[in-house]
């Protein structure tokens, strides 16, 4: 049976909420993997993401909605806001203070998606479907998970929840495809997703000549700027074939 956008957010919410409270109250004032944010301010980032969603579901909209690619692209474009929006909203909370509020927070929420969305809604970064809102705010706490995990390395990592990766990495190489639709190339993120993208020759049976292949955690962070092409590459935590199969002018998608 298929899990919702809504059930893989909450999960994945819970999960994360979960590990923040089992982590040592040290680890809070140790220095994230994004520049410039703590533990803390990550976690403030965190609660930040449950609060616009909550907001945004009360503010339905009759303007017609961006399409998702067009939105999600808004995080770069807006990165001084939320990072000023952030830091504003961690300042000088205490984590206790923060989980609180994160726990109140996902109590709203888990009431508020126990009924219908509404088919659009307004946010800070324009009109967006309330499904596609969710995809975006399960990513960003797929992507956050990892950001933690990576940045308190004596901790367990945070598990992703396995259907919030699932849509994360399909909402993900969706977006690639998108952006840059074509046929030359097939990226594959087993076991979520294949898809072609690029403008090229095209293939048209047996295996693609252009094939880029990697796993869920490498992809993601390809994908959304914490991982450099190259670097993958020369690692081995990308395989490549073909002389057209090469990311590095696609990637990023999201920073």
């Amino acid at each position: 049976m298929a899990v919702s956008s809504a059930d893989a957010l909450l999960a994945q919410s819970a999960r994360l909420r979960q590990w923040l409270v089992a982590l040592p109250f040290d680890s809070f004032r140790e220095p994230s993997v994004l520049p410039g944010w703590s533990v803390r301010v990550l976690a403030g980032h965190v609660l930040l993401v449950h609060r616009q969603l909550l907001a945004a579901l009360g503010r339905p909209s009759d303007v017609q909605p961006l399409p998702l690619a067009m939105f999600v692209a808004g995080y770069r474009r807006d990165v001084d806001d939320i990072h000023a929006d952030t830091i504003e909203l961690a300042a000088d909370r205490t984590p206790d203070e923060l989980l609180t509020d994160l726990d109140l927070t996902i109590r709203d929420l888990r009431l508020r998606l126990a009924q219908p969305l509404p088919p659009v809604v307004q946010t800070a970064r324009g009109p967006v479907t309330g499904p596609d809102l969710l995809l975006a705010a399960g990513m960003e706490l797929v992507v956050h998970s990892d950001d933690l995990s990576r940045s308190v390395g004596a901790a367990p990592p945070v598990q992703p929840e396995r259907p919030a990766l699932a849509l994360t990495v399909r909402t993900l190489t969706g977006l690639l495809a998108t952006r840059y639709p074509g046929r030359s190339v097939e990226v594959r993120v087993p076991p979520f997703a294949a898809v072609q993208c690029i403008e090229g020759p095209r293939h048209t049976r047996g295996t693609p000549p252009n094939v880029v292949e990697t796993d869920p955690a490498t992809f993601l962070r390809l994908a959304t700027g914490r991982l450099d092409w190259s670097v993958a590459l020369g690692a081995g935590q990308v395989r490549a074939s073909g002389n057209r199969a090469d990311l590095s002018a696609q990637l990023p998608l999201l920073s």
